[in-house]
């Protein structure tokens, strides 16, 4: 069960935006696993894409379209990640980009592919395309909660967030959407998310808001440290004639939609890790007192990454010893162990290089047994911090993993 987290309610309309799901039997029959975004002529749009150099077909192909138009629709699949499959994924996606092209009366370029799911297999683009039809005629601005239950793969909840702003009288909406529960340490982006508002946002300043709320957001999470082939995240910007017009990196309206998309980024980033495969707890783990960003990260990960932190935080063992040892492993130069301090909840366990000596097991027990778990680290050393979120390691996590294609 995920902690702390329940399905999305209350999507809002984006005006501008259509979303049409079908089945299309892409991994199993009886479930939603297509979605068709469509974006109204004139939109503009921004993404961010997976690093990892075995990225998916449509990743692949989604950059190269993006570069050569602005998008009109976004194609979706779960089921099945068109990755590690060659040439053949490139060309599998491009014919489903041009039966949707076709259909909606615009160039392939303007189709963006996205998929997730099982990596190695061949594309099943005949069911695709054979279940387009009823994925355009779903369409409806009203589609975002069926939507996000469609790209769902082990997750256990759909996960999303509205929020409404107003800057200078004019209200704008920013909604979206997340897939995502394992093979979660996003670069640069999240599983899939899918975002959109009703403002109207040139290219350039929608990339960098985007940009800017990725970085606070899906890239500080991680279930398993695996970075997926697939990650994309998505935000359009329809432009509807009485929303606001946001036209530069400053005033107002910038800042409005960079905190509007922040907010929607950053809940769908913590939901992810709250949904994590066999998750119980959620964990933030805040690392201060840095002589730079990059060093608090590297604490951080060296934490949220550890199986025997992780298993430890399952069993709600305080062994404290595995958070220790993992701050002195992160590779910080010349750390002097006697500044260093380390807290959990409200109690503090480790300063001045051991044991702290108000700290009783009884207390331990207390704050790790709870569902969400603040793990602070304060280094002595400079005035950066970072701040990450992740899971426990549970038993679960292995069956989910170890029955992933059965």
């Amino acid at each position: 069960m995920p902690v702390n987290l329940k399905p999305a309610e209350g999507l809002l309309p984006v005006p501008g935006v259509r979303l049409g799901v079908a089945q299309a039997g892409v991994k199993r029959a009886g479930r939603d696993d297509l979605l068709v975004l469509e974006a109204a002529p004139g939109s503009t749009a921004a993404a961010v894409f997976t690093r990892n150099a075995f990225c998916a077909a449509p990743v692949t192909l989604a950059r190269r379209h993006l570069a050569a138009s602005d998008p009109r629709y976004l194609l979706v699949n779960s089921g099945n990640a068109n990755a590690g499959t060659g040439p053949r994924g490139l060309e599998d996606a491009l014919r489903t980009c041009a039966a949707l092209a076709e259909a909606g009366g615009v160039c392939a370029e303007a189709v963006l592919p996205f998929s997730t799911g099982v990596i190695g297999a061949p594309l099943p683009v005949d069911r695709i395309v054979a279940a387009l039809p009823a994925a355009l005629t779903a369409l409806t601005e009203e589609g975002w909660p069926r939507a996000a239950r469609a790209i769902m793969t082990t997750d256990t909840v759909p996960k999303g967030l509205s929020v409404r702003r107003t800057v200078a009288g004019r209200e704008f909406t920013v909604t979206g959407i997340a897939k995502g529960a394992g093979m979660i340490r996003p670069d640069m982006a999240t599983m899939l998310a899918f975002l959109a508002t009703d403002a109207a946002v040139p290219g350039a300043v929608l990339q960098a808001c985007l940009a800017d709320a990725v970085e606070r957001s899906f890239n500080r999470i991680t279930v398993d440290g695996d970075t997926s082939t697939n990650d994309a995240c998505v935000l359009l910007a329809t432009g509807r004639p009485s929303a606001p017009r946001i036209e530069a990196l400053q005033g107002a309206g910038y800042a409005a939609l960079r905190d509007a998309v922040g907010e929607v980024c950053t809940h769908l980033a913590q939901a992810i890790v709250r949904d994590a495969e066999g998750a119980t707890k959620f964990v933030t783990v805040v690392v201060e007192g840095g002589a730079s960003q990059a060093e608090c990260l590297d604490v951080a990960y060296a934490i949220g990454h550890s199986p025997l932190v992780k298993t430890a935080l399952f069993a709600s063992d305080p062994n404290w010893g595995r958070i220790l040892a993992a701050v002195g492993r992160a590779g910080l130069a010349d750390l002097d162990i006697g500044r260093v301090r380390i807290d959990v909840g409200p109690v503090t366990i480790v300063e001045a290089g051991g044991r702290a000596p108000g700290y009783s097991e009884e207390q331990g027990r207390a704050v790790f047994g709870a569902p969400e778990i603040t793990i602070r680290v304060l280094l002595g050393r400079g005035v950066a911090s970072a701040t990450v979120w992740t899971s426990d390691l549970s038993y679960d996590y292995v069956r989910i993993n170890a029955e992933y294609r059965t």
